[in-house]
């Protein structure tokens, strides 16, 4: 029988049997299915085909649903590609898998793997790009479907949103996860190719001046973050340095301060001599039994640098302007400059290998210039405390030693 509106309307379910399909006379394949459902008899329409010597049978929709007209032309268009060799059940069994595979999904793939070979800082770095709120409206997308519009439109708002240099970030990030998810054949294309590269802003130059040093100096509270930015004006380091320094990495009796490679961004272990001022600080910052790190919570170091930092900004008013904590450490080094401290050792105190130290020169010369950036260290620190509390320097510039 042919089925349409008039013959299904007579179809019942035996009595004998639970399960039932009515097939087409006219359109081979096209199928009328009654299936028992506890006290109910659901009614849905059906294509069923052969493929590999195999039958496959897809659900094409609810009866309730789908008009017998409306099925026959589903059940038309699914027959005709099985007749050009595809497998339409399939692919939309397939499809229904990597539907679960969200983009969500995939980051904690990609995270999983990059436990063990990203840095600490970068793998919080990837976790925080992945997982908050940057590209939220996509994580419950199917990984493969992510388009580069939807990459593209995130940038344009984390742009907006947060400034250019943390979209372009979010941007290396992301593009790193698909890369990863083609080479694992979790996805045929990388989305973020083709996407606007956020402008990248010109880089700061702020340097903050003696006088806007000491008051820095002396507005900041007596907690952690006060310590953080006194030793981050004393050392030069960053704060993601300073903020995770434990007991560990610090040898008292010889004031030195030992950052181990997996903390600083190059890679590269950095020993450090501590002035006194930096070993004032240190001594008299509490020592917590069962935490090894100086300053935060238990676990993680210190983290918290927004709210501390508008604190101190108020308490500053117009006395500095629009400054940034790391420009603290371009002003260690553009000071250290001005009192003819040689820029080999500065770039050796901050742990650069750059300029004075990349190429032919970084690649024979390995000297540290400890006895230097120690010299460094003492006149800045000197230096420091002349600016904050007032007297004669006493530690003679390299400059006036020169004359």
């Amino acid at each position: 029988m042919k089925l349409d509106a008039k013959t299904i309307a007579g179809l019942a379910l035996p009595d004998d049997k639970t399960d039932v399909i009515h097939f087409d006379s006219n359109l081979a394949g096209f199928g009328f299915r009654l299936r028992a459902s506890g006290n109910e008899v659901r009614k849905s329409w059906i294509a069923q085909y052969r493929r590999a010597g195999a039958t496959r049978r897809m659900l094409l929709g609810s009866a309730e649903v789908l008009t017998a007209d409306q099925a026959r032309v589903a059940a038309k268009k699914v027959l005709a590609a099985v007749a050009l060799g595809e497998d339409p059940q399939a692919e939309k069994t397939a499809r229904r898998s990597a539907d679960k595979f969200t983009f969500a999904a995939l980051a904690e793939e990609f995270l999983a793997v990059k436990e063990t070979t990203l840095k600490p800082r970068t793998l919080t770095e990837t976790r925080r790009y992945l997982r908050g709120p940057y590209f939220k409206p996509l994580h419950n997308m199917p990984a493969d479907t992510v388009s580069r519009k939807d990459i593209a439109a995130r940038l344009l708002a984390i742009t907006r949103e947060c400034g250019a240099t943390t979209a372009l970030r979010a941007r290396s990030v992301i593009s790193e996860l698909f890369s990863w998810a083609m080479g694992q054949g979790l996805c045929e294309t990388n989305p973020v190719i083709g996407t606007n590269r956020p402008k990248k802003p010109s880089p700061r130059s702020r340097v903050l001046n003696d006088s806007e040093l000491a008051s820095v100096w002396r507005a900041v509270d007596d907690d952690d973050f006060g310590r953080i930015v006194r030793l981050l004006l004393l050392l030069g380091q960053r704060r993601s340095e300073v903020g995770g320094m434990t007991w560990r990495e610090l040898d008292l009796e010889r004031a030195t301060w030992t950052i181990p490679s997996t903390r600083t961004k190059n890679g590269r272990s950095h020993t450090l001599s501590l002035p006194p001022l930096a070993m004032d600080i240190i001594t008299n910052t509490p020592r917590i039994v069962g935490r090894d790190y100086l300053f935060g919570p238990r676990a993680r170091g210190f983290t918290s640098w927004a709210r501390p930092k508008r604190m101190l900004d108020i308490r500053l008013g117009d006395k500095v302007e629009r400054w940034s904590l790391h420009d603290l450490r371009r002003s260690f080094c553009s000071h250290l400059g001005n009192l003819g401290v040689l820029p080999h050792t500065i770039e050796a105190a901050v742990n650069h290998y750059s300029g004075f130290r990349s190429g032919v020169a970084g690649t024979y010369n390995r000297s540290p210039y400890e006895r230097e950036v120690r010299a460094a260290l003492a006149l800045w620190d000197d230096h420091v405390r002349s600016i904050t509390e007032g007297g004669e320097r006493k530690v003679v510039s390299i400059q006036r030693q020169a004359l």
